[in-house]
Formats: C-alpha cells, structure tokens, sequence
C-alpha cells in the first residue's frame, strides 16, 4: 500500500509539468522508487513455495525387508583351471585340497577336485573380498564322485580355517545337515522345533544339479533345497560379519556354479 500511494504521488506531481523532459525524469524517478519500496517490502517475507524443504535424516530402524544388491558369480570370466583372484582354499585334516575353474560340458564352473582325501577332511573356498553377516546365498550343486563323501555347500561367518558356519547336501547320505566348525571341530546343530536330528533327509539328489539357499538373518539360518524350504536353525557361537564360499568334506569332487549373493 505504501507503495501504490507514493505512485499515486509522483503522478500528481506529474501532471503540473509541461516540459517533456522534465515528464520522463519525473517518470523515471517514480519507477524506481517503486522499485526499491517493492524490494523492501518483499524482504520482510519469504514466499511460500520457496521455503526450505524439511531434510529427513534415516535411522538405524529404517532397515530395508528385501534385498538391495546382489553379487554373482557364474565363473564364465574366469581363466579355466586356475584359482580365481580374492579366491583362498583351505583344508582341516591330513591331506590336500585342489579347488579351481574348470569347464563342464561347455560351462565354466568352481570345483574342488582333489579325491584321495580321507573321511575326517574338510575342504574350503572362501572370497577375501566380501565380508557380511546377514544375506542370502544360493547357488547350483553337482555331487560329482566320492567314495566317502560327496556334495558340499555353503561356508558363512569364516573368521579362519579353524571357526565358521557351514550346511551341505550328501548325495551318499541324501541328507542335508548344518553344522559349525569352531576351533577346528566339527558339530551339528539342532533344528528349531525338532532339536538335535542331525539335518533332514531329503530326495533322492544322484550325481546332477541341485539348487541350495541359504537365509541368514543375525542367529537364524534358514535351509532351502530345490525351492523348498527344510528347516531352521539358531546359534549365536559366531555373531560377527566373515567371509563366504564353498565346502566339501573328504575325498568329494563337486561343482559349483551360479552362486548368489544378496545383501540384506
């Protein structure tokens, strides 16, 4: 309003000259004390629509339910019967362990071929890049040959050779059973529900594919095989993030391919 009258004003003021000179000073003078008087009075407020957005910071509650980026591994990138990079074998027991990519009938896969291992023998693959405590694996598995052992499976929570959560499927035993390898000792863990029943049997699994996953969420570790869900089982002995890879025990040969590795 102030604004509008000092226009009004200066109009006025305009009409009581004749000399056009004067007129266009005249004018030029009001249009810029409109100017500065708009200025002033839209300083004293911020417009609506310019106002500062609120800036939500996440908490440690905001946890997402699903997965939110994966890592695989088919091996096809990899070169044919050497070790991978970031890739550490290793074994518990008398004996020697040989795993390496190989090819399969026109497929690039991880294998550990070493067969004259005896029964109390593990064998062990582990990535040194990726270091988690709670995810979800799942992978193709191929009982190739064993005389004392066949299969394999899943490592999580590696702290070393010595200490790590590992479940495997037997095609000798068509059994599928999930243990803990502390301080170099080997023992079976009890199922939730149904306790100490050393694993489940499952159907006949021969000498082809099958697919395994695994769930861990911090003390629960959920067992898949060929889509269906088996059992549960909680422990706590290895609380921490550690490494992941493949297991077999003994004189087993077996493939692995299509490992998955999703963060949760």
């Amino acid at each position: 309003m102030k604004s509008e009258t000092r226009l009004m004003n200066m109009l006025n003021h305009l009409l009581k000259y004749k000399n056009m000179k004067s007129i266009l000073t005249t004018i030029s003078a009001a249009m810029l004390i409109l100017f500065l008087a708009t200025s002033c009075d839209s300083s004293t407020a911020k417009p609506a629509d310019h106002q500062t957005p609120e800036i939500k910071t996440p908490t440690e509650t905001q946890k997402p339910s699903a997965a939110t980026s994966q890592i695989r591994f088919d091996f096809e990138n990899y070169t044919q019967d050497e070790l991978p990079q970031n890739w550490t074998q290793s074994y518990i027991g008398s004996g020697d362990t040989q795993w390496k990519v190989i090819d399969d009938q026109g497929n690039k896969v991880m294998a550990q071929l070493y067969s004259d291992n005896p029964g109390h023998h593990y064998n062990a693959v582990v990535n040194d890049s990726i270091n988690l405590k709670n995810m979800v694996l799942s992978l193709r598995l191929k009982g190739v040959s064993g005389r004392h052992d066949q299969g394999g499976g899943f490592i999580w929570r590696y702290q070393d050779k010595d200490n790590y959560y590992v479940v495997r499927a037997n095609p000798l035993e068509d059994n599928m059973v999930l243990y803990k390898v502390e301080n170099g000792k080997r023992t079976d863990l009890p199922l939730v529900g149904k306790g100490r029943t050393y694993g489940v049997d499952v159907p006949k699994l021969g000498n082809d594919w099958n697919n395994m996953k695994l769930i861990v969420e911090d003390d629960i570790f959920t067992i898949f095989l060929n889509g269906k869900e088996l059992f549960k089982v909680q422990d706590s002995t290895f609380p921490d993030a550690g490494k992941v890879g493949f297991w077999t025990k003994a004189d087993a040969v077996t493939y692995f391919d299509d490992f998955v590795i999703s963060f949760l």
